[in-house]
């Protein structure tokens, strides 16, 4: 369940909306469909590494394993600063969802109170973010599925008279308003959508069989895009014209799924959306604080953080990392000084660049396992579970994320003055990876590790 709903959260229920509105239906479609076959690839490498040898809070372990240990530096840092920002993102989401009931509440107060709550569901063990991350994804999975069936009784005019059919693919420009480099230009909010799927892969450490489990888990990502993404949004792209202005909007009366409902009739349809948002920005928050302790607790282990980061209770929960993350996550409470949708948008934007830089990293790090697995001799029929497509799945994936990367915010060049301001937000990450890559190479003199070298361990993976 976890697998199932980690993905579904305030990118596809609210960012869903300002993407069909700026690259038309197919335009969303087309970027969500790439998207999802680059997620696939890094996700049945990941499954790779993950059933192979499982660690909490693998990808820092993985890049400093197979490529060299100042990326695996890089990257935990990077996935640790991710996960921190995309916390206080969705802790500054939930001031706008409870404002739809009570809009003259303090921010700090809701920011406040789930961050208490996030805390203490990770704080009681590994099992109350497992518990509470199962009851946040079967609701939305539940509402997911029920939107899908209802949109497709609309559009061939089952529920709610007239059919609507394809009509509103054929407006105006569509179905690609605004041409490819608009549909490029969606790709980072896209990308934002599909964060948290390698949440499995940090799970695995904690996981009871994970050889068995996370395989069954990874082999179920087609289906979950397909199902949940790719005809979600063709769902909306039919019933809502991509003209139409709300879907510009980052709020819960704009949502694209409120805006199904109340065609449909459902005259409660914000309030019922309302409530399922919430849960999203919940589950977010709950992955967030479990994903970034227990890349602090790895890195510790490795020497890559300090060491009180690897201390646990005795419930086996690494409590200092879960502290500082915690207070990380209190860059929420700024929304009542900048305003709550600023502050989400700002947050979301430096998240969307550092989330394609952790799934680069994973797509290096299944390529290089691969090469030094086969380089020691070792047989391809040992492994738990392989991934189909190499050497290409990688490679593609590699490439994609690379061009995103460097072409999100292309559009802030193309004025007459360059918005500097945007520029910093959609690339700080670059810079700040790099220099934490770079930097940690010079001072510790690390060097690429030879693929014959590589700690390619059966009997860890054996006792793991």
């Amino acid at each position: 369940m976890i697998s199932l709903g980690g993905t579904i959260g305030t990118g596809l229920f609210l960012g869903s909306g300002p993407a069909i509105h700026t690259a038309g239906p197919g335009g969303a479609l087309f970027a969500y469909a790439v998207i999802g076959i680059m997620v696939y690839f890094i996700m049945t490498g990941l499954g790779e590494l993950a059933t192979f040898m499982p660690v909490s809070g693998a990808f820092s372990t993985y890049a400093t394993r197979f490529i060299d240990p100042a990326l695996g530096f890089a990257l935990g840092w990077n996935y640790w600063f991710t996960w921190a920002m995309t916390l206080a993102a969705e802790l500054s989401a939930s001031t706008m969802v409870m404002k739809f009931w009570f809009p003259d509440s303090s921010s700090y107060l809701w920011s406040s109170l789930f961050l208490v709550l996030i805390f203490l569901l990770n704080f009681v063990s590994v099992k109350g973010y497992a518990e509470g991350e199962y009851w946040f994804s079967l609701i939305k999975v539940a509402t997911i599925v029920i939107f899908i069936i209802v949109g497709v009784l609309m559009i061939f005019g089952i529920m709610n008279g007239e059919p609507i059919g394809f009509k509103n693919f054929t407006i105006g420009d569509a179905p690609f308003a605004g041409g490819f480099m608009a549909t490029l230009g969606i790709f980072i909010a896209v990308g934002f959508s599909f964060q948290g799927t390698e949440v499995v892969g940090v799970a695995a450490g904690e996981s009871e069989d994970p050889a068995k489990n996370v395989p069954r888990a990874i082999r179920s990502i087609f289906w979950r895009i397909f199902l949940f993404y790719f005809l979600a949004i063709l769902v909306i792209g039919l019933i809502i014209p991509y003209t139409n202005s709300s879907l510009q909007g980052h709020t819960v009366m704009v949502s694209p799924f409120t805006m199904v409902f109340e065609k449909m009739g459902l005259a409660i349809a914000a309030a019922v959306m309302n409530a399922v948002i919430l849960t999203a920005v919940l589950s977010a928050g709950n992955s967030s604080l479990y994903a970034t302790s227990r890349m602090l607790y790895a890195m510790a282990n490795d020497g890559m953080a300090p060491r009180f980061f690897a201390k646990v209770n005795k419930r086996g929960v690494p409590v200092w990392a879960l502290i500082v993350t915690s207070l990380v996550g209190m860059l929420a409470f700024f929304a009542s000084i900048f305003g709550d949708g600023i502050v989400y948008t700002w947050l979301m934007n430096s998240v969307g660049v550092t989330g394609f830089i952790f799934w680069l990293g994973i797509a290096a790090s299944h390529y290089r396992f691969r090469k030094a697995y086969l380089a020691q001799g070792y047989s391809l029929d040992d492994l738990p579970y392989r991934s189909k497509w190499f050497p290409f799945g990688p490679v593609f994936a590699f490439v994609l994320c690379l061009i995103v990367l460097l072409a999100q915010n292309y559009q802030a060049f193309l004025g007459d003055q360059i918005d500097w301001g945007s520029v910093i937000a959609a690339y700080l990450g670059i810079p700040l990876f790099l220099v934490m890559w770079l930097g940690y190479k010079f001072m510790k003199k690390t060097k690429v590790v030879p693929l014959e070298k590589c700690q390619i361990d059966f009997k860890e993976h054996k006792n793991a």
